[in-house]
């Protein structure tokens, strides 16, 4: 997934426009962008789009961003959303990996109820909205099987310690936000699931944007968050490894593959390549959308 849209979840409207905007998954959002008291109608809309939604490629995945563990409203939003099966549900202000072992609990209990095998729902969280899930950035590994995301974000952060803002006066973040960050890949690393980056606010910026996804991909997010129909075309781009590129990690992959399971250094176009190079032919090959690759194939590029 490269590019992710949040829709409000109590707009049909919304809702319906946002599938043609050409991003990967769409965020159906419960939390931040639905008032309280509309949270009840915005359950049964998420629902019941996501029952009548066309589901099948090229369709975006659809992701549900619940309301945080400490609202109360967890387990209703659940409740609603679980048995019309989401792509995967996304945990805001996710404070450690106990927080995650909660919510997959939850998550198997509508499961069952809905006659889901568990663990048919993958869990994304926002890792960094909160000072405790910094600090606990550790401990997201190896807490759940579901666990197949981690994002960041800057706006909620900023409130919790008290920030007034999160960038300073050339645009760039702080270093309480750029550890932040810096915390989300590591964790995603750790915990062996994909990075997601935060969203860019200023919708209106498209150079702005695209400097920033340049640099995501740069350091090695997957994809990244957008609030604007007119950022996706500006990430997906960014997102989307180069032909030059994923040809030379198809070739790479190919090589391991036929050099068998205790192939070491190899040899491409006169340079040493080794498991970090292999690593890395995998993560291009995945952001390019290729699940499988011939070697016959591979072996003509």
């Amino acid at each position: 997934m490269r590019s992710l849209l949040f829709v409000p979840g109590d707009s049909e409207r919304k809702m319906e426009k946002a599938a043609s905007a050409g991003a990967d998954a769409l965020i159906l959002d419960l939390e931040d962008s639905v008032a309280v008291s509309r949270k009840p109608e915005a359950r049964q809309m998420v629902a019941t789009y996501l029952a009548n939604a066309e589901r099948q490629p090229p369709a975006p995945r659809l992701i549900v961003r619940v309301n945080a563990l400490d609202t109360g409203l967890t387990d209703d939003d659940l409740s609603a959303v679980i048995a019309a099966r989401p792509d995967a549900v996304l945990l805001p202000k996710a404070n450690s990996g106990a927080d995650i072992q909660d919510f997959s609990a939850r998550i198997a209990v509508e499961e069952a109820k809905a006659g889901l095998p568990e663990g048919a729902i993958p869990v994304h969280a926002l890792m960094t909205e909160t000072a405790a899930g910094m600090l606990n950035a550790a401990s997201f590994a190896a807490k759940s099987a579901r666990l197949s995301a981690l994002a960041w974000g800057a706006e909620d952060l900023a409130a919790d310690i008290g920030a007034a803002t999160n960038k300073d006066e050339t645009g760039r973040y702080t270093d309480v936000f750029r550890m932040a960050r810096s915390l989300t890949l590591l964790a995603a690393a750790h915990s062996g699931v994909d990075a997601i980056d935060t969203v860019f606010t200023d919708f209106r910026d498209m150079d702005g944007l695209d400097a920033e996804c340049r640099a995501a991909v740069r350091d090695g997010f997957s994809g990244k968050m957008a609030i604007h129909p007119g950022q996706v075309a500006v990430i997906n781009a960014a997102f989307t490894p180069a032909p030059a590129d994923v040809e030379r990690a198809v070739r790479i992959l190919a090589l391991f593959a036929a050099a068998g399971p205790d192939a070491g250094v190899l040899s491409l176009d006169g340079k040493m390549i080794d498991m970090p190079h292999l690593r890395q032919a995998e993560r291009v090959v995945r952001r390019a959308g290729l699940t499988e690759t011939p070697l016959d194939e591979a072996a003509n590029l």
